[in-house]
């Protein structure tokens, strides 16, 4: 078996070789997905599911409060020592959202106490929220 090196006298092959751009194309695929998973937004919570859920759209002007089941409560992805630094965080933060839309996203984990929720529910009142919206996964129907 011979190399093909041409035509009859050295000329250029026609042939496409995509040896190379299938290699470049397996390591981009792995490189997303390695990465893909690592860009969960915020805090990591264990969230409670509920069946009747809304898709919301993520808007890049949103303010998200998270708390972890040990109460550990953070603010857009910050962990905040005390509680009370919460309501002049809030204050700031809903100056910068337009008018109207007073809205922030609550993440609890659902292993967390109620009564833990409604404390921070009643300092994002204290701050002049007007809206709290609870984060929940979906429930999967089967």
């Amino acid at each position: 078996m011979g190399m093909a090196v041409g035509g009859k006298k050295g000329g250029a092959i026609a042939d496409i070789n995509v040896t190379p751009m299938a290699d470049i194309m397996i390591v981009l695929l792995i490189i997303f997905m390695v990465i893909t998973p690592m860009l969960q937004k915020g805090v990591d919570v264990k969230l409670p599911v509920a069946g009747n859920t809304k898709e919301k759209k993520d808007e890049p002007k949103t303010i998200t409060v998270a708390i972890k089941e040990d109460g550990q409560t953070y603010y857009g992805g910050k962990p905040i020592e005390n509680r009370a630094e919460l309501v002049p965080l809030l204050k700031e933060g809903l100056e910068e959202l337009p008018e109207g839309s007073k809205v922030i996203f609550l993440k609890a984990d659902e292993g967390l106490a109620y009564s833990e929720v409604m404390k921070v529910m009643d300092l994002c009142r204290a701050a002049g929220v007007e809206e709290v919206a609870l984060i929940a996964e979906r429930r999967v129907q089967s």
